[in-house]
């Protein structure tokens, strides 16, 4: 391996960093309560709680951008602006079900790498297709009243072994800590602050994201929420023997700032977020060891916009004027 495509890998690796996650242990169980309150703000106090109704359905559209400064044994320091991400997610229509909770479908209807200036017309072109291929990915999700996830399940596609599944794990983690905030089972008012844990697991490594939630305002069904996040791993090494490369993560620490705006009525939020991760990786190969620290500055943003389906709003005009009608009666 040579060092330029070490430099390209750690940059890669960094990137994904910023906001990625396979599967979340904040799923719902019977013995675990995956919110932890921390301070239930000032009075008044009331359970916040989605109300979503019927045929809802949300298009969010997430944006993330990353730069990076990567310094080698051999190469020195090196700052590079890396490909980001625009992807377009519709969930819904949303179905109440009888116990309370709800399930809606998901699917990414578009998705497209966003390149700095001088990228390589391969390497974009590579990008490209490795985005437009996420939208293979569908399926369906049953949430309850809190947001926290009951059940899931998603199209063959996403074993499908041309999915670029680590560009879906970061949508799908950046989601979790943005778009759909899980809120606490108690009572909270403004300056109430919950938090979340995740264990995450990527390309082997194991590490720790924990999600701090502060509500700073709240309008009717709006919230307005600040959100820290925190991530860590332990050392540790990965082998991969057929490609004859050892990776010895060293340290990695990541933390994000943000705020979600979140309505109540809504599937999901719109939120703004800007991090900074740092990282010291020592990469093996049979031509020698190369180790690189990482610097790196994200922004992500995701923009929502939600609605009733023309047949739920068909049948709420319907119910309204015969309401209208019989109050006349």
């Amino acid at each position: 391996m040579t060092k330029q495509a070490l430099l390209c890998v750690s940059l890669v690796a960094c990137t994904l960093f910023v906001f990625q996650g396979c599967k979340s242990d904040t799923a719902k169980d019977a013995k675990i309560e995956p919110v932890a309150l921390l301070e239930p703000g000032e009075e008044p106090r009331a359970p916040l709680r989605y109300t979503i109704q019927d045929g809802t359905i949300t298009t969010s559209t997430l944006e993330l951008t990353t730069s990076a400064m990567a310094t080698t044994t051999s190469g020195g320091a090196q700052i590079e602006k890396a490909p980001g991400l625009r992807v377009v997610v519709t969930s819904g229509p949303a179905v109440k079900l009888d116990d309370g909770n709800t399930r809606f479908d998901m699917q990414i209807v578009n998705a497209e790498a966003i390149m700095p200036p001088g990228v390589d017309p391969k390497v974009q072109n590579d990008l490209n297709r490795s985005a437009s291929l996420l939208k293979k990915v569908r399926g369906w999700i049953e949430v309850d009243d809190r947001g926290i996830a009951e059940k899931s399940e998603f199209s063959h596609s996403m074993k499908d072994s041309e999915v670029p599944v680590r560009m879906l794990m970061t949508i799908v983690n950046a989601r979790l800590s943005l778009a759909r905030v899980m809120l606490p089972a108690e009572p909270i008012g403004i300056g109430a602050q919950w938090e979340t844990t995740k264990d995450i697991k990527m390309y082997g490594f194991q590490m720790k994201q924990v999600d701090r939630y502060t509500l700073t305002d709240k309008v009717g069904d709006e919230l307005k929420i600040d959100v820290d996040i925190v991530q860590t791993a332990p050392k540790q090494t990965l082998t991969f023997a057929e490609e004859g490369v050892e990776y010895a993560l060293e340290s990695l620490s990541m933390s994000a700032q943000g705020t979600v705006v979140l309505n109540l009525n809504a599937l999901e939020g719109s939120a703004k977020a800007q991090g900074q991760s740092a990282e010291v990786l020592t990469v093996k190969t049979v031509e020698g060891t190369e180790k690189i620290e990482l610097n790196t500055a994200m922004q992500l943003e995701t923009r929502v916009r939600h609605e009733a389906s023309k047949k739920k709003a068909a049948e709420l005009e319907d119910a309204a004027k015969k309401g209208a009608t019989g109050q006349e009666q």
